[in-house]
Parts: structure tokens; C-alpha cells; sequence
């Protein structure tokens, strides 16, 4: 027994929530090939009745029969192709829509595609996808097709309808086996294009750093490498699916190479008329059309098959953090680490109050990465990760976002403006300009002519590090979270705008009667002066702690923030 694919349920799903205007337009579809498929039947009608006769009567009442099956194929076509085309966009576009918000759920998506690899599955494969939208009406009306001829071919000569109604069977069986290689290499096809997609994404995003340290060559011989890897897959998919289109172009056009024949000898032997003969030259020309589609069904339901385990596998995908329907308790906002450990962090004790200024300097990279990644994504940890004595992966994600707001240290600008990326419609001109100024990103503004209107492209590749660094800590401050945690945020800008980065949080988070919570994982020795305590990891757990001015006198620590 074959096993199901993991998409069939998106591709039967897709058939039920367009039924309408896909059973709609496969009518109309398939009413359209069935006065196509008249036409040759006609037209041997009209030379047996009106012509051979010489009947004027019969003459014009056939041709007009014929002009009336004309119209009606011309009328099926369009709305038919109207309600079946609707179909397929908002398929495409639902499809989208629902892998989107799975990818941006709140709980956290656990996937171990990349970006562009998620890219891929939501455009490519979603498109993929709703394709088998239209293979099936394509499919019913050369069914259509088929039978008319066979019936008429049957009444006109039984050897030469049975000869169609016992090979296309036997020529789809042998090409049906197929269908598994053929799924099996465009889905490789699809892996393979997406981990390009996902290297080029991160390569377009880190072109400037790349370029400062050189490692440009490096970067595209690697893409050269996976960019290879993906072409050979896709000639690989490319070429399985010409030789079937080949081997099934090949078939069709024999079988009704043999009828044309045989009806060649039936006519000349007398056992059919002149318009009989007609009607069978005419079918089997017209049925070249339909012999192919019905060949080509395993390819194209092998590609809607592929492309849909991968929406499938992006849509079914579990996620990170549980439901989370608790309320943090008190509003002190505060966030507490207990005995934690998480990778590298071992036994960790960390507090930051609502009003504090923290500062985390891990002589360990890696342990302020994990930090940074826990309290972003509380997941698989040991211990206790409290918000206001809620453990954090239990609160409702909704609220911990509003009480605890985690930057990273690579985020991402959107295309738009640097307005849009920026400010929300709720937000006041006064906040606007006083988050701005506290990440210093006023001067990214006022560099342009535009202003605020300023264009910024897809990930905001048209800045440099230091302004997206800005950009993006400007959203952070304008979002006003109770509790604040930045990890490196002026790593790419230079030292005079980092002295007045850290003046900037400082005044506007912890000026008089803020009461914000912030805290900072860097080793930059000016953030740090400004922060009201500093806590030193060293080997995943904390080795001292105080003000920065008293803990530049340990050896350790000060090697960490000055290296």
C-alpha cells in the first residue's frame, strides 16, 4: 500500500474551500473540449449530408449547427478560464497568507529551514500548489474529449474507437510508474533552490561586513558551491520531466499516427465514407491535444504533490513555546534568572528590576549569545526564567511581549520607508523624535533629503551596519517596553556616536519617573559606564558583580571589555 504524502490534505483542502468556482469552471471546461471535440464529427456531417448530397438544405442547417457549437466553445472558454484563474489566485494567495502567519506565530515556529528556504515555500511552492487547481478541470476536459472521440470513432468504425479506448489506458499505466522519480527529484529541486535562496539572503544582508574583512571571495565561492548543487538538481528534475513530456509527446502523436492510417485504409477499401474519413482525420488530430495532457497528469500531479509536503511540512511544524495563559503578578516587572542552565550558561543567577540600568559582559561570546537567545526564546533551559514570578515560557505571549521586549543583535529593516520602519500609527511626533535621538538615528534621517520618507530596501540593504544598528535600536526605544533586553547594539557605529547611544538610553529610559527596566549584553566599555551594575560570566555563571568603574580593576574583566 502506498503511503500517503504528508500534502495530500493541503491539496484536498485546496479542492474543497474552491469548490465553487473550481467545479464552476471545470463544467465550463469541460463543455468547452466537448464542442471541440464536435467540431471534426461535424465537420464529416456536413461532407456526407450537404456536399457528397449536394443538399443546399442540410448544407446551411449543419453549418449553422457547426457556428452555434462555435460559439458556445468560445463562450465556455472565457468564463470557464475566468472562474478556474479566481480559483487559482486565491488559492495562492490564502496558501501564503497561512504559511506567513505560522512562520511569524508568536510561539516561535521550530524549523530548521532558513529564511530564504521559508521564502521559497511561500512563493514558489504555495503557487506550486494551487497549480493542481488548474490541472484538473485540464484533466476532466481531455477525459471529455477522449470519450466523444472514442464514441464517435466506435459508431464509425468499432476496430478504430476500441484501438483509443484500449491504448491511452495503457499508455498512461506505463508512464503513471513514473510519477515517484519525478516527485521525488523536483522535490530536491525545490530543497536544493531554497538553501540558494537562504545563502543569498544572508550574503545580500552581510555584503558590507563582508566587505570590510575581505571575506567576499570566500562568501561567493561558497554560494558558487550550493548555487551549483541547486543547478544540478534542477537539470536533474529539469530532465526526468523532458524525457517523460518527450516519451508521452512521442506516444500520443503515434496512436493517432495509427488511426489516421487505418482510417486511410478504411476509406480507400470502401468501409467508411468520404466524411467519415474526414471526421477520423480531424479526431485524431484534435485528440494529439488531449493524449498529451493525459500523459503529462503523473508530472504535473508529482510537481503539485512535491510543492505541497513542503507547505505541508512549514504549516504542521510544531512550535517552540507552549500556549502560555499566565499573567505576570504584581506589575513590578521584573525579570529573574535562577540557577539556570542553557548551552554553555551553567547555574546562572541574573535580576534586572523595573527602573535598573544592567549592564552583562560574558568573557565567553558564546554565553552572551545564549542569554541573549533564552530570554528571546525561553525553550529547553533548566531552572527558572521568571517574569514577575510567572516562569516566562508559561506567560501569554502577548503580554510577556508587552512587559519584555528582546532586540537581537542582527534584526531586520523591511522595505518601505524609514518611517515605516520606525514609528507605529499611534505614536506621537514627540516619542518619534525622542526614540531617534536616543539611538543617535536622527542623522540617519537628516542625511536624506526624505527625511523620515526615505526609501530603505528589503532588509534595509541600502544602509550601512551602523544605520541599521540605529534604525533598528530606535524601534526598540520607541516601543517602550517595561523590560528591555539589547544585545550589542552599537557594535558597527563608532565611538562618538556610541558615547551619545548610551547617554540616550540612559535619559530616556532612566531619567526621573521612568521606571523602565533595561539591560544591556555588551563588552563596549562606554555602554557599561553608563549602566548602574554590571554583572561579569565567566564559564556560564556569574564570577562578580558591581559598578563598572570598580570592576575595571579586576584583571579579568577588564581584558574582556578593552580586547
Amino acid at each position: 500500500m502506498s503511503k500517503v504524502s504528508a500534502g495530500t490534505p493541503i491539496l484536498r483542502r485546496a479542492v474543497v474551500r474552491n469548490g465553487r468556482r473550481l467545479w464552476t469552471g471545470t463544467a465550463l471546461a469541460g463543455v468547452y473540449q466537448l464542442c471541440a471535440a464536435l467540431v471534426p464529427i461535424l465537420v464529416g456531417v456536413i461532407v456526407d449530408r450537404g456536399v457528397a448530397t449536394g443538399d443546399l438544405t442540410a448544407l446551411l442547417r449543419w453549418i449553422t449547427t457547426l457556428a452555434a457549437v462555435y460559439l458556445v466553445l468560445a463562450v465556455t472558454y472565457r468564463f470557464g478560464a475566468r472562474q478556474l484563474q479566481r480559483a487559482i489566485a486565491e488559492e495562492g494567495h490564502q496558501l501564503r497568507v497561512e504559511l506567513a502567519a505560522r512562520i511569524l506565530d508568536p510561539r516561535v515556529l521550530r524549523t530548521g529551514r532558513h529564511t530564504g528556504d521559508l521564502l521559497s515555500v511561500t512563493t514558489t511552492d504555495a503557487e506550486y500548489t494551487s497549480y493542481l487547481l488548474d490541472h484538473i478541470p485540464r484533466i476532466t476536459s481531455a477525459l471529455v474529449a477522449v470519450t466523444v472521440s472514442a464514441v464517435a470513432l466506435l459508431l464509425i468504425s468499432p476496430p478504430l474507437g476500441l484501438t483509443v479506448l484500449v491504448a491511452i489506458p495503457t499508455v498512461l499505466a506505463v508512464l503513471n510508474r513514473t510519477a515517484p522519480l519525478i516527485a521525488r527529484r523536483v522535490r530536491e529541486q525545490q530543497d536544493q533552490a531554497g538553501r540558494a535562496t537562504a545563502l543569498a539572503t544572508d550574503l545580500v544582508t552581510g555584503l558590507r561586513p563582508l566587505r570590510g574583512i575581505g571575506a567576499q571571495e570566500a562568501g561567493a565561492g561558497r554560494y558558487r558551491r550550493v548555487s551549483r548543487h541547486a543547478l544540478a538538481a534542477t537539470v536533474r528534475a529539469s530532465r526526468t520531466q523532458n524525457v517523460y513530456l518527450g516519451a508521452s509527446t512521442m506516444l500520443s502523436t503515434l496512436l493517432a499516427g495509427v488511426i489516421a492510417l487505418v482510417a486511410g485504409w478504411f476509406a480507400l477499401t470502401g468501409r467508411i465514407t468520404v466524411g467519415q474519413f474526414v471526421t477520423v482525420i480531424g479526431s485524431a488530430q484534435f485528440l494529439v491535444e488531449p493524449f498529451g495532457v493525459l500523459a503529462v497528469v503523473p508530472s504535473w500531479t508529482a510537481a503539485a504533490r512535491a510543492a505541497a509536503d513542503r507547505v505541508a511540512a512549514v504549516l504542521h511544524a510544531g512550535v517552540v513555546l507552549p500556549p502560555g495563559a499566565a499573567a505576570p503578578g504584581g506589575g513590578g516587572n521584573e525579570l529573574r534568572l535562577a540557577d539556570v542552565t542553557y548551552g554553555p550558561l551553567a547555574g546562572l543567577h541574573l535580576r534586572l528590576r523595573s527602573g535598573e540600568f544592567v549592564g552583562v559582559v560574558a568573557r565567553r561570546p558564546a554565553d552572551a549569545e545564549a542569554l541573549a537567545r533564552l530570554l528571546a526564546v525561553p525553550d529547553a533551559y533548566v531552572g527558572d526564567v521568571l517574569l514577575d514570578g510567572e516562569r516566562l515560557e508559561a506567560v501569554d505571549r502577548d503580554r510577556a511581549r508587552r512587559v519584555l521586549h528582546s532586540e537581537p543583535h542582527r534584526t531586520d529593516l523591511f522595505t518601505g520607508t524609514l518611517a515605516a520602519n520606525l514609528a507605529r500609527a499611534d505614536d506621537d511626533g514627540e516619542r518619534l523624535a525622542g526614540a531617534l535621538r536616543a539611538a543617535a538615528a536622527d542623522e540617519v534621517a537628516r542625511l536624506h533629503p526624505d527625511g523620515l520618507g526615505m526609501p530603505v530596501t528589503e532588509r534595509g540593504a541600502n544602509l550601512s551596519g551602523g544605520q541599521r544598528q540605529r534604525v533598528a535600536l530606535a524601534r526598540a526605544l520607541l516601543a517602550g517596553p517595561p523590560l528591555l533586553v539589547l544585545h550589542d547594539p552599537t557594535t558597527a557605529v563608532d565611538a562618538v556616536t556610541e558615547r551619545a547611544i548610551a547617554d540616550g538610553i540612559r535619559a530616556l529610559r532612566h531619567g526621573p519617573d521612568a521606571g523602565f527596566g533595561t539591560l544591556v549584553i555588551t563588552s563596549s566599555p562606554t555602554l557599561l559606564a553608563a549602566t548602574d551594575r554590571v554583572v561579569f560570566i565567566v564559564d556560564g555563571a556569574v564570577a562578580a558583580e558591581g559598578p563598572h568603574a570598580e570592576l575595571v580593576s579586576h584583571d579579568d574583566y577588564r581584558r574582556t571589555v578593552l580586547r
